[in-house]
């Protein structure tokens, strides 16, 4: 049975169902009358007695990051430094001003220079190098 609880959490599931020849088992988290209650019984029809359930705590918020988010303007290959064997653009804690060269998004064979639209310190860096960008995903974080 807690495989099958587990199977819930995994599949995001408000029912499951399992019958074999020895009884069933139904779970669901929004019973009208309970949420999490179980229902088992057994070949002859007869109510079991359920165990326990445990509900696993839902996972910590995640921490949104804080500051400017400098955004991808347009769909396209990100890149943090002008070439594979140079320093990047920016790193994690340096200072930059408004104007300054953070990235570059190469879409059509053009690069485009990103700029940080505000002053502040780099605070995170979600983009990595060759990877896809959409428009309006956060590349970094300036705070």
């Amino acid at each position: 049975m807690a495989d099958l609880a587990s199977l819930m959490d995994e599949f995001g599931l408000q029912e499951a169902f399992w019958a074999t020849a020895e009884g069933s088992v139904a779970f669901s988290r929004n019973a009208p009358t309970l949420a999490g209650s179980v229902h088992v019984t057994t070949p002859t029809g007869e109510p079991e007695p359920a165990p326990p359930v445990t509900v696993a705590a839902p996972s910590p918020a995640l921490e949104v990051p804080k500051g400017t988010p400098v955004s991808s303007p347009m769909i396209g290959i990100f890149y943090g430094a002008s070439s594979p064997g140079t320093p990047p653009f920016v790193k994690l804690g340096d200072v930059v001003s408004a104007g300054h060269v953070v990235g570059l998004i190469e879409a059509m064979k053009v690069f485009n220079e990103i700029t940080a639209p505000v002053a502040g310190t780099i605070t995170e860096i979600l983009a990595e190098g060759g990877q896809l960008v959409q428009p309006g995903e956060p590349l970094l974080y300036i705070a």
